[in-house]
Parts: C-alpha cells; structure tokens; sequence
C-alpha cells in the first residue's frame, strides 16, 4: 500500500504516548513493505492531499485537530465516490469526535444531544475507527453508532522496552511514586493529595525513555494516578504493573482496566501482549484499508422464518428479506403445527427449505433447525416481524464493530429477579446508539456456531424464553453479549421490525390471545430470568 499518515505533531516534537505510537505504527508499515509518507496536520495542502489521493494513497488519520476542514472534505469526499478505492481510517487516540473531547463530562459517557459531536461524517465514512480499549470503543460505538470502531485492545511498544521488561529485575526499596506531568489531564496534584490526606511517603518521579521510567517504578511498592479524564487506555499504568506496582487508581476512567488480559494477567500475560500487539495493529490496519467494504458482504447468512398462526404475514416477510441490500443465502420455514396454517399452502412461497411439522414445537423447533445451516450467520424472525431493506447491513455493520446476538428488540431488565420490570431498546423505542441489552426478540441475528450454548443446558420450560435462554448461556459458555443495533427513528430501513405495532397486537400472540394466557405468559417469563440469574447470568443493571 501507499500510505499518507497525517497528524498534529509526531513523538521528536512531543513524546507522547499518542506520537509514540503513530511512530512505532509508522516504522513497522515500512517494515512490512508499504510505502509511508508522513505529513502534519497544518502543513499539507488541499492540493498536496488531492494528489495523493489521486495517486491511490490511503490515509491514515492520527491526532487531526489542525487540519483543515477543506482538507476533511475532499476525504469524504474520496471515500463516497463509487468511482473510487479510496479508503482512510482513524487512529483514535483520545475523543476528538465530543467537543469536550471528554466523555466523562457526560452521564454514562453519552453526549446529550448532536451539538456535542463533531465531524460526525468524517468518523461514520471511516473505514475503521482504531480504538485503544475496550471501553474507549464502547464509549465511541454510543456516540457515534454508525462508526466502525475496532478495539485494538492494547497500545503499542518497541522491542526495546519488551527486552527491557523481560530482563527487569524488581527491588522493592521504595514507597510510593506519583508520576511528574505537566499535563492538566493526568491530574498529578489529586495524586499528591491523595498521598498526603493518606498520610504516605511517596516521590514525583520522572525518566526520559519508558524504558527509564520502567526501571524506576521497578523500585517502588505502589503508583498513584487519578486521571481527570477517560483515559483511552494508559500506557504508563501498563508498564507501573510490569515493575510489579500495585495501582491506586479510578479504573472506571481507565481505559486498559477494561481489557481482560490486563485486569486478570500477570507480567507474563502483560508482556505476551505487548509482543504480539504491534503484529495486530498491522493486520488490522491492513484489513480495514485493503479489504471491502463492510456493506460489500457474499451470501453469509440463512434465514429461518416461522409459521404458526399468522401464515398471511409470510409474502410480505419473505419479500422484504429477499429485498435486503445484502440477500440471505437461503430462507427456511419452520412450521409448527396449528388449525390456522393447515390449509395454507406453503409451497407457493419463495422458499428455499420447509420443515413441515405435524407437531408445535413452539419456540425452540427453529433454533433447532438452525443447527443445519452451513453459512456464518443465522436470522430468525417471528411470524410478525418484518425488517427494513437496512437491517442485514445494520447488523453486518455492527457485528463487525462488536461480535454478539443482535436484535430488533431488546430488553434490559430492571430487575434480576423479574422480566415484566424492564425497559424496551429497539424498534419500540427507537435507540439512535448501538446498546447493550440482556435479551433480544422479534428479530435475531447472530453466529451459527453460537448456537452450541443455547443447548449446553436444559430450558428450565420448553413452553417460553428461548431467547432468555440463548442470550444466558452464550454469555455464561462463550461470553457472547447481547446488543440492540441502532434504531433511529428517521430511518426506518435500518430497523429490524417496521409493523411491530401493527402486526403483532392480534390475539394470535402468545402474550396477549387471552388474558390467562398473558398472565401465564409473564409468570413464566419471570421464573425464565430467575432460573438464569441463579445461573450466573450477568444483566445489564446488576452486573
């Protein structure tokens, strides 16, 4: 590849961690054979910037904030010419798409309202969004959900610095240190106060390499940072843990304590990572400019639709989901058997496979079914459910962003005793941002291969919660969360279900055909929840 990397300052300016790592990511693209021209943000010229990209470039963008929005434009507007191969993607590394440029200015770090997002096109036309940790991409997916941001999970170090911490030597001679910055947002005078309301003997230290800082920390039993803002990840923290540093910190403005490996693993675990993340950035940076786009999907999923009691719904159901704008592979039918469909002929539909079943095998017979299928995704849609042209694009989309069980209809439980005490995410609510749910129905879309967890134990009643039961064992087995892509209410194509109101308020719903039914129903539903809460299920509000 030709690639423009375009930022503010690089790290012979100013060693931050951001530079540092633009210049690490820099080398090793030139040490995998792709052609690098560097450029400051202020210095390249719309006209310098339409020559490169006339001239197959891609861009990489690192800190950007000096770079002119003449420059921005003529970048989306690369990237949207269906002419073109262009492609850029974003190195993220803060929050620059908030004006505060800080989401902990804002409850569960949601901007309000739009007036707090900036250059929204130019990180939605990105064909990736680098992110530092996992909560860095979280934050970023419930600002801008439509953006495809990818979790790196990890900084970047030089082989230099992973020698220097495999050959460490720890003596532990020392209190406390607290990290000399000059930086308001690293927030060295909470530390120190912290100390001294503590009463503990600690020294503002300082080093001019990490390797340096490294062997200092190496000598002293703890290191104290309070960062002001959330921090995208925190290199420094890092490497205190490597010098065998306990951390006195706020890991809920910490970006690495999101990440697993860092949280649980030990300075092996830590160093391994380190080894392999520069190898990952490559491959990811790579994919996310060679590759296509994520709207540009072959046939990877099999669709699996229902007949029960609404046989009339199927035409409409089957021709909008021919109708996508990524096609399912095939459509199946799973018919469960009932006086209201035995007269129905099914053999007329555009159908690719029909389970004809002379027996209601309720709501699970589907996910058997599924079972069967030889593509990577599976679809299952109730009876009255029918989705926008968008909605396969919506959930390939984010599942690229965060692979998990997606659906039209979520549920966060307000309680983990209960399922009638919840709150509805989706087409009922309309969700503008990519949002975690305990459970999603209507519509589903998620990994064939997931289907394993949904039998590794045995429903604690056939007769409902299939969904309560496969988003509670993908979590507890695979560790698979359950997300309700966005629903914005301008843009109805993009949702899983555009009738829901209308078609699934008849008497034929289980929930609702009578009203012993619908108190049986949601009895059910609640010993469901507290089945899988005993379990070991994880909801959203009661983690």
């Amino acid at each position: 590849m030709q690639i423009l990397f375009i930022a503010d300052v690089y790290a012979d300016e100013v060693p931050g961690g951001g530079e540092i790592v633009n210049d690490l990511v820099i080398n090793e693209l030139i040490n995998k054979g792709h052609h690098v021209v560097k450029f400051k943000s202020q210095d390249i010229s719309t006209r310098d910037l339409a020559h490169y990209i006339a001239n197959d470039f891609m861009v990489i963008l690192g800190n950007h904030l000096a770079l002119s929005q003449q420059c921005k434009n003529i970048i989306i507007a690369a990237t949207t010419n269906p002419d073109s191969n262009f492609k850029y993607l974003i190195y993220e590394h803060d929050h620059k798409y908030l004006s505060s440029r800080d989401p902990s200015v804002y409850e569960g770090f949601l901007a309000p309202d739009d007036s707090h997002i900036v250059e929204r096109e130019l990180y939605e036309q990105a064909s990736a969004v680098l992110c530092q940790s996992k909560i860095h991409q979280e934050v970023l997916i419930k600002n801008l959900p439509s953006a495809r941001a990818i979790n790196l999970s990890c900084s970047v170090w030089d082989e230099n610095f992973i020698k220097t911490a495999k050959e460490l030597v720890i003596d532990k001679t020392l209190d406390t240190a607290v990290i000399r910055s000059n930086n308001p947002t690293k927030n060295q005078a909470q530390a120190e106060q912290y100390c001294k309301q503590n009463s503990i003997n600690y020294d503002l230290v300082s080093a001019g390499s990490p390797e340096e800082l490294l062997k200092v920390l190496s000598r002293y039993e703890q290191y104290v940072f309070f960062p002001k803002v959330l921090e995208t990840f925190c290199r420094v923290v890092v490497e205190a843990k490597l010098a065998g540093c306990k951390i006195i910190t706020n890991p809920k403005l910490l970006g690495v304590a999101s990440e697993e490996w860092f949280v649980n693993g030990d300075r092996e675990d830590i160093i391994a990572k380190m080894s392999e993340s520069k190898n990952n950035t490559i491959k990811i940076i790579e994919q996310a400019l060679l590759n296509k786009k994520a709207s540009d999907h072959s046939p990877q999923t099999t669709v699996i639709l229902n007949s029960y009691r609404r046989p009339y719904n199927l035409k409409n159901q089957i021709k909008a989901i021919r109708e996508q704008t990524i096609p399912p592979k095939e459509i199946w039918l799973w018919i469960n058997d009932h006086e209201d469909n035995r007269n129905f002929d099914h053999t007329k539909l555009d159908v690719d496979k029909i389970f004809h079943n002379n027996h209601n095998w309720k709501f699970y017979g589907r996910f058997a079914a599924a079972l069967l299928a030889d593509t990577k995704y599976v679809a299952i849609f109730d009876d009255d459910t029918i989705p926008g042209q968008k909605w396969f694009e919506n959930c390939y989309k984010h599942m690229e962003i965060r692979p998990s069980i997606l659906g039209s209809a979520g549920v966060i439980l307000n309680s983990a005793g209960s399922y009638v005490d919840h709150e509805r995410v989706g087409w009922p609510s309309k969700n503008k941002e990519f949002r975690r749910v305990d459970l999603v129905g209507h519509a589903w879309f998620f990994e064939r291969d997931w289907l394993q967890y949904l039998w590794k134990e045995k429903p604690h009643t056939w007769d409902n919660g299939e969904d309560i039961q496969f988003s509670y064992l993908a979590q507890k087995y695979g560790g698979i969360q359950t997300y309700a892509p966005p629903h914005p209410p301008d843009n109805p194509e993009l949702h899983g279900s555009i009738l829901g109101n209308e078609l699934g308020i008849d008497d034929k719903a289980t929930s609702t055909n009578s009203t012993v039914s619908h108190q049986q129903f949601f009895s059910e539903r609640d010993s469901c929840v507290q089945n899988a809460v005993q379990g070991g299920w994880k909801t959203v509000r009661n983690l």
